[in-house]
């Protein structure tokens, strides 16, 4: 995929590495001449100086070509208009980080397929690990309302020794969550589980789940060390 970029701050030069890492051919536009520098000589990149919302630097980096565009500017306004120039262009994946929620539903009317709230998801992810310090990684997807949990499974814990599907049918185990991951050992790869799969002590799930029954499935495995 050709992928154009609009910033090359921190979180645009993080994503372009990952991008090249994955294969994809990245192209950067920013207003300053050592972010493009550095874009060029440590990334390997194509890098654009000047405006990201100018129709003559865009259609110079490609924006007509371009399969998808991340705009990830220093504030909201810039970011929507880059959304909206990508949209006219034909842009068909464009993706925004968005600083104030106040703009979500203008990104989305202005064309943008993904709007990726940063701040709100940070704090969300930083509170989650000082309550529940038992959850060893947590994800967010569709701007908070789901989120995927990793959870070690207590050697002493009544879970273990029984099915996916027992678990999903134990009344104390929310019914809005569900376990989509399973790792034997610490070493062994990941696994989709069915519902004959046996949850074994010092195994590890993974688990989808609603922000609202988060406190629920952790109560559930915490119980495990409590009995």
């Amino acid at each position: 995929m050709y992928v154009l970029i609009g910033g090359a701050g921190l979180v645009g030069i993080n994503l372009a590495q990952k991008l090249v890492d994955l294969g994809h051919t990245v192209a950067m536009i920013d207003v300053d001449p050592a972010a493009c520098r550095y874009a060029r000589d440590q990334l390997g990149v194509m890098a654009f100086e000047g405006s990201a919302v100018s129709t003559d630097v865009l259609l110079e980096a490609g924006v007509r070509k371009a399969d998808a565009l991340a705009a990830v500017l220093r504030d909201d306004a810039l970011n929507l208009a880059m959304v909206t120039l990508a949209k006219h262009y034909g842009v068909p994946q464009i993706v925004v980080r968005m600083r104030h929620r106040d703009f979500a539903e203008p990104y989305r009317i202005a064309g943008a397929t993904m709007v990726v709230n940063a701040i709100d998801l940070a704090v969300s992810t930083m509170a989650n690990a000082i309550e529940y310090p038992q959850v060893e990684s947590m994800m967010h997807f569709e701007q908070g309302q789901i989120e995927v949990l990793k959870l070690a499974v207590p050697a002493k814990c009544p879970v273990v020794g029984r099915s996916v599907a027992q678990i999903a049918q134990d009344s104390r185990f929310p019914s809005d969550s569900l376990i989509i991951g399973y790792q034997h050992h610490l070493h062994d790869n990941l696994v989709i589980p069915n519902g004959n799969t046996l949850l074994e002590a010092g195994s590890t799930i993974l688990l989808v789940t609603k922000p609202g029954s988060m406190h629920q499935v952790v109560s559930f495995f915490d119980a495990c060390n409590e009995g």
